[in-house]
């Protein structure tokens, strides 16, 4: 038997019998036989394997996406490369540099926060490996999966004027990163449409953190006039929010409104339960493979494609001063 036939045997070949198949891999397990997957990648120019880049752990909405990316490439024959950046510019420059070497197949990215230079993915564009960016996006033209921030902004915004309060302030996340701009505006436009006019001093600039959202509500309840809701820009920070209010004595929602975005784990286990915009991230990292998949499989950079998820609104405790 040649070693051809052995090979071919081994990646289930049509034209290999299964009588032949069965012996092969028989042998191959007797002989705890692993495959040479480098060997193998360089014949073909495929690695069967893509990377991942996440700027944090520390929150389950990035965990949650690799859940629908790692589901779909797994049943595509792929594996996946996880790299995890800390939130820190460094060590995302350092990841990149890694799947290169790795030699992966393609990769999906989400940036980091403090990510102002894009030349270590245009690197990767110029060595015409696949890119599919989602959630946190740059502004170049490379394909990207994001959620509709805008529009969920605008209607969680919405949500807490039903409700009855009257000074909705936002705390924001960076907001040169687009997915916080979005929902920035979406909360500027929401104001607008009811005939509110934007008031800058119930504007905080966070940093994605419990930290920054104890730190803004203080600064929002020490304003003359202070605000009696906040849209927050994202879960964590909401935590924070809703820690600052119990430690100064205002109850939530009969006093304050508090509406988050991203609908992460802990929300429905705060107290009170936190009402928030579920980013539908397990749909979110489906897309993301899918759209790489095709840019693999096609050859084409489909640097145009924009696909956008819709945020679906999960109203908790919160934002129910109607219910007091």
């Amino acid at each position: 038997m040649t070693a051809a036939t052995v090979s071919r045997a081994l990646s289930d070949h049509p034209e290999i019998s299964a009588k032949t198949k069965a012996i092969v891999k028989e042998t191959a397990q007797r002989l705890d036989y692993k495959a040479n997957r480098i060997a193998s990648s360089l014949r073909s120019g495929k690695t069967n394997v893509i990377g991942v880049l996440i700027p944090t752990a520390e929150n389950a909405f990035f965990g949650s996406v690799i859940h629908g990316i790692t589901n779909l490439a797994s049943k595509h024959g792929y594996s996946v490369l996880i790299h995890e950046c800390d939130e820190l510019y460094e060590l995302e420059v350092k990841g990149i540099q890694t799947f290169i070497g790795a030699r992966v197949d393609g990769i999906i990215a989400s940036l980091s926060r403090n990510t102002l230079d894009y030349e270590h993915f245009l690197d990767v564009k110029r060595r015409n490996i696949p890119l599919v960016f989602f959630d946190r996006v740059p502004n170049l033209d490379i394909p990207s999966v994001v959620i509709d921030g805008f529009n969920g902004s605008f209607w969680a915004t919405q949500h807490l004027i039903d409700q009855g309060y009257k000074r909705i302030a936002h705390i924001s996340g960076p907001l040169y990163i687009n997915t916080f701009n979005d929902r920035f505006r979406g909360y500027e436009a929401a104001l607008k449409a009811n005939n509110i006019a934007l008031d800058k001093n119930l504007i905080y600039n966070g940093n994605i953190s419990i930290e920054s959202g104890m730190e803004g509500t203080r600064q929002l309840l020490e304003l003359p006039e202070p605000p009696d809701a906040i849209f927050v820009a994202e879960d964590f920070t909401a935590l924070g929010i809703l820690k600052q209010l119990k430690i100064s004595k205002i109850n939530v929602p009969e006093q304050f409104g508090v509406f988050g975005f991203c609908n992460d784990m802990f929300s429905e286990h705060t107290t009170p339960s936190l009402s928030t915009m579920d980013q539908q991230t397990v749909l979110m990292g489906q897309e993301a493979f899918k759209l790489l998949n095709r840019i693999i499989e096609n050859g084409n950079e489909e640097s145009s494609s924009r696909i956008v998820v819709t945020p679906l609104p999960v109203i908790r405790e919160s934002s129910l001063k109607k219910n007091y």
